[in-house]
């Protein structure tokens, strides 16, 4: 408590202040981090500091987010390095997406308990950069989100988390290692991203409302819960193409069975790439030749036409999708909005409206704001570049896309500069082409660009 006392601070009842003083435990939690050189860390309140002293000693660079202000006067003065910034605020308003700039970022913190389902939703939602997350939370919190089927803490939290994060329980602790101490034991957490296709892909938006339904009223059977998905009789057979009894309730359901039921009410469009679909082969002049076989056209270079679709919201920023893990060129890389190849006896635009449909599964008034010569960079590709206004909600071809979200433009040109191979090269080529020209189609629509 002494360096309270100099503070002239004492813990908030409103912030749930509680500080970690056992240094042993302190060094514990941070090696579950795994932290590496040229890894960054992102601490969610510091408080004063017993984690950041562990972290500092691994010499990577450190973000910490404190809501109190005189603690955050004590870090930056205490922490005060080229490589360590302190930024006062509330950690619920932190935009993740600068840490796509700086990755690979992971997270640590000992999340306050009456914030810690908020502080979880917001660093693990999509587009999320972190794929490795350490966390102190209350117990009963903890055995929430790591909870399996048929469990009395197993709910939509468990599930909504799970999908997309394996968690693991790595040490209780006593009220005892905390000034002042709380009521109850906490929980060190282990958050791990899965894999990609760990489990099967889904619509995730409607995955969220249709687990939030199916767990609203646990007594009840969810037949009776999902009506506003499909009639009873289709609700039925999704429970039965789950393999689950059709009096089931929503802590009878695993991930992979909610995800069968969402895939079979609502299934999504897919569409998978047909190596046989017939493009057009063109000149050095993007003149039409002859229509060939996609996966022959890209064994043998052949010069060949495609689109790209870029869409900024209302805010003036630029939808990216992150490509599949299945996809043969550029896996895992961000992308335009959307993008593909222009079938034979197909024109530029009508191809645009198709693939922002088939990928985004919205339709836009598109301009045509550019053109990029075909080239080794661009996959021998002549493409034509179009634009448009879209706020949302998308729905992404799940074959083909991991997931996406909004930038603006400026993070978007220091991700470039900053991380280039975490880019399809054909979208770089065609983001610099455009760029002024996004910022004045943002400008002309009456707003302006971030």
């Amino acid at each position: 408590m002494s360096v309270l006392e100099s503070l002239g601070a004492h813990p908030r009842k409103y912030l749930a202040q509680n500080f970690l003083h056992d240094k042993n435990l302190s060094s514990w939690i941070v090696e579950k981090l795994e932290i590496e050189p040229g890894d960054h860390v992102l601490e969610i309140g510091p408080g004063l500091g017993a984690l950041t002293e562990e972290i500092v000693r691994c010499g990577v660079s450190t973000t910490l987010l404190e809501k109190d202000r005189a603690f955050a006067k004590y870090l930056q003065k205490k922490f005060d390095a080229s490589n360590i910034e302190v930024i006062e605020g509330d950690a619920l308003e932190y935009d993740t997406r600068v840490d796509f700039l700086r990755q690979p970022t992971k997270v640590i913190g000992n999340l306050p308990y009456y914030l810690s389902s908020a502080l979880l939703f917001h660093f693990t939602a999509d587009p999320c950069p972190f794929e490795h997350m350490v966390f102190t939370v209350q117990k009963e919190m903890a055995y929430r989100l790591s909870a399996a089927p048929r469990s009395k803490e197993y709910g939509s939290l468990s599930v909504l988390i799970q999908r997309q994060w394996q968690v693991t329980r790595l040490k209780t602790l006593p009220p005892s290692v905390f000034v002042p101490r709380p009521q109850v034991d906490s929980v060190v957490l282990l958050l791990k991203r899965r894999m990609p296709g760990e489990p099967e892909e889904t619509d995730a938006v409607k995955f969220v409302a249709l687990v939030k339904a199916g767990f609203s009223e646990r007594r009840k059977q969810v037949r009776n819960l999902l009506g506003r998905f499909g009639s009873r009789e289709k609700i039925e057979m999704a429970l039965l193409a789950a393999a689950l009894p059709l009096a089931a309730r929503a802590e009878d359901i695993s991930i992979d069975q909610w995800i069968r039921i969402q895939n079979f009410l609502q299934p999504a469009a897919i569409y998978r790439p047909n190596p046989g679909e017939l493009l057009t082969v063109v000149d050095k002049s993007d003149k039409p030749l002859m229509p060939m076989p996609r996966a022959t056209i890209h064994r043998e270079n052949l010069l060949h036409r495609a689109v790209h679709i870029l869409l900024l919201n209302n805010r003036g920023e630029l939808l990216l999708q992150k490509r599949s893990h299945r996809k043969d060129r550029f896996p895992r890389c961000w992308d335009s909005s959307a993008a593909g190849h222009v079938d034979a006896n197909e024109s530029y635009r009508e191809c645009a409206m198709r693939e922002l449909q088939e990928e985004t599964g919205v339709t836009a008034t598109l301009a045509k704001i550019g053109k990029v010569p075909a080239s080794e960079a661009t996959d021998y590709e002549f493409i034509e570049i179009f634009a448009g206004i879209h706020d949302g909600p998308f729905h992404w071809n799940a074959y083909e896309i991991e997931t996406g979200g909004f930038f603006n433009l400026n993070m978007v040109n220091g991700w470039i500069a900053a991380r280039p191979q975490d880019f399809a090269s054909g979208f770089v080529q065609c983001y610099r082409n455009v760029r002024n020209a996004l910022g004045d189609l943002v400008k002309n629509s009456g707003q302006v660009p971030a």
